[in-house]
C-alpha cells in the first residue's frame, strides 16, 4: 500500500489526510440442529467449509446438539452467504437436512 504525501496547508502545515478504513460488519453463520443429520457430517461441514480443528469442530456440534443452535463463524455478509450456501449445498448432495442461516452480530 503507497502512503498518499502529506498535503500542505496554507501558512506551510502539513496535514495528513488519509481517511481510515471502516471495517465490514460482521454476521454469524449459525448452524441448527435436526433429528437426521448425524453428528460425524456436522464435524466434516465445520472442518471442511469453516476450518475449525478436529476438537474445535466437535465442541461446536455438541453445543449444536444440546442447544438447538451454534455459531460456526462470524465473517463479512458475502463470506457468510458464501458458506452458508455452501453448507446447503453439501447438505443436499449427501441426503441431509441440516440447516444453516446468517445474522447481524
Amino acid at each position: 500500500m503507497s502512503k498518499k504525501p502529506l498535503e500542505l496547508e496554507e501558512g506551510g502545515v502539513a496535514t495528513d489526510t488519509r481517511k481510515k478504513v471502516k471495517r465490514p460488519p460482521l454476521f454469524k453463520v449459525l448452524l441448527h440442529n435436526d433429528d437426521y443429520t448425524t453428528q460425524d457430517f456436522v464435524v466434516f461441514i465445520l472442518k471442511a467449509i469453516f476450518h475449525h480443528t478436529d476438537e474445535m469442530a466437535f465442541q461446536i456440534m455438541m453445543h449444536v446438539h444440546t442447544r438447538g443452535v451454534g455459531i460456526a463463524g462470524l465473517f463479512p455478509y458475502e463470506t457468510a452467504e458464501a458458506k452458508m450456501n455452501q453448507v446447503h449445498t453439501l447438505a443436499r448432495d449427501n441426503d441431509f437436512p441440516l440447516k444453516c442461516s446468517i445474522e447481524p452480530e
